[in-house]
């Protein structure tokens, strides 16, 4: 199958590539080659492609220069968003355009030339008021707190009301070898200066998901022709906190971490307080792919943890 990927340099497209190119004959778009947020650029795009589905993985981006008309893929993967949570509140027009804008361009192109959307949402589309650990499913009602939770869910209804043929995947806390993330930040910090104590929230609950195997499990959706809502986060739950902790200690790197409430960690923007979600329809169809997050995060360090420190260590 042919599959164009947009955003082929970020934490998911990265991976992406990689797992879909094992199968498939794949064109990877980075960040200076397609805009979303450009309906003129993407209708180019997929007029010249005519892809089948699109899964977009890019974050903001630059203009599309010029893409080989004669590829013509089945499949266009899409997961654009500006997924900077605090300076969404400060960015909100750009924030508007990566995250509702940009996927209503690729969802209104679907619907005139045809194919599938696929697009990426978030837990912050939930308050994360209910009481740990009761998970939040595909059906119960979204009410984000943020910018960024408000976009992505403003972003989710205008692909539902645009086109029907569209799949939608929440997941949540995502980390992967590419681009920054939160495992990343605190190996920095610890390296930098080991005998420093580094506060970590302990009252935000969530599933760490892998890119990699995100990307897995989104092959598999492809493949099996899945629509509508789907959420796909690891399997268990852990704090920021209990996260740095299972990660620094698999990475044996001296540290020094303690845990804070979210009221001592103030930050710009306002965060879930339970981000679980619960993979209910993957499971439903018998297609869950998705592991524990402490079992994909000991493959993680087994895999990375020498280019990992390496990357720390050069920043």
């Amino acid at each position: 199958m042919k599959i164009l990927i947009t955003g082929s340099k970020g934490q998911l497209g990265t991976d992406a590539v990689d797992v879909l190119r094992e199968g498939h004959e794949v064109l990877a778009l980075g960040r200076s080659e397609l805009d979303i947020t450009d309906s003129a650029a993407v209708e180019q795009v997929v007029v010249g492609f005519r892809p089948a589905v699109i899964l977009n993985c890019a974050a903001y981006t630059a203009a599309v220069e010029q893409v080989v008309v004669g590829f013509r893929p089945a499949v266009i993967l899409n997961c654009a968003a500006y997924t900077r949570v605090d300076d969404c509140e400060a960015q909100q027009t750009l924030a508007f355009a990566v995250n509702v804008t940009g996927p209503g361009n690729l969802a209104r192109c679907v619907q005139k030339y045809g194919g599938k959307l696929i697009h990426i949402s978030t837990d912050y589309v939930f308050d994360g008021s209910r009481e740990v650990p009761n998970p939040y499913v595909e059906d119960d009602e979204p009410a984000p707190v943020s910018c960024y939770g408000q976009t992505k869910r403003e972003g989710e209804r205008v692909v539902q009301e645009v086109t029907e043929r569209c799949l939608i995947v929440r997941t949540a806390w995502v980390y992967g070898i590419a681009g920054r993330n939160f495992p990343k930040t605190i190996l920095r910090l610890a390296l930098k200066d080991p005998g420093r104590e580094i506060k970590i929230v302990n009252d935000q609950f969530g599933s760490l998901t892998w890119s990699f195997r995100l990307a897995r499990q989104i092959e598999r959706l492809i493949e099996l022709d899945g629509h509508g809502l789907y959420h796909a986060t690891a399997e268990g739950y852990g704090s920021w906190y209990e996260v740095a902790a299972a990660f620094l200690k698999r990475m044996g790197v001296a540290h020094k971490i303690s845990p804070c409430s979210s009221e001592q960690y103030p930050t710009r923007a306002v965060r879930p307080g339970n981000s679980i979600l619960e993979n209910q329809r993957l499971k439903a169809a018998g297609i869950n792919s998705m592991c524990h997050w402490q079992e994909d995060l000991e493959r993680f360090v087994a895999l990375f943890r020498d280019r990992l420190i390496r990357e720390a260590l050069e920043e």
